[in-house]
């Protein structure tokens, strides 16, 4: 998942799929880029499943499925919290430092 939120043209198809669904031609259009090659993009975002499609006749309509950043959400607050744990116990050793240091100097 990770991995295809990376990429910034995929990011900004998310985005816009964020205000309502889209047909491919109309994620498109902000792009420089043929539609085989956005529909490239639209593939890998629905391979982790953030994205999901529907074709009916010639046209093709992606929508977002949020859903599936729940995942990611939970494993970045785990991460966050591992984090936060190990800068507080590096600040705690910086002050034990700072003191043994303060009073050698009054020695």
């Amino acid at each position: 998942m990770f991995g295809a939120l990376a990429d910034p043209t995929r990011r900004a198809v998310l985005e816009r799929l964020g205000e309502g669904e889209a047909s491919i031609g109309e994620l498109a259009q902000p792009f420089d880029m043929a539609l085989p090659s956005l529909m490239k993009h639209v593939r890998v975002l629905e391979a982790v499943g953030l994205v999901e499609s529907q074709k009916s006749g010639r046209v093709r309509t992606c929508r977002l499925k949020p859903a599936a950043m729940t995942d990611a959400e939970r494993w970045l607050a785990e991460q966050r919290a591992v984090w936060e744990a190990r800068l507080d116990r590096l600040e705690a050793y910086v002050k034990t430092i700072e003191k043994k240091s303060r009073k050698r100097r009054l020695k």
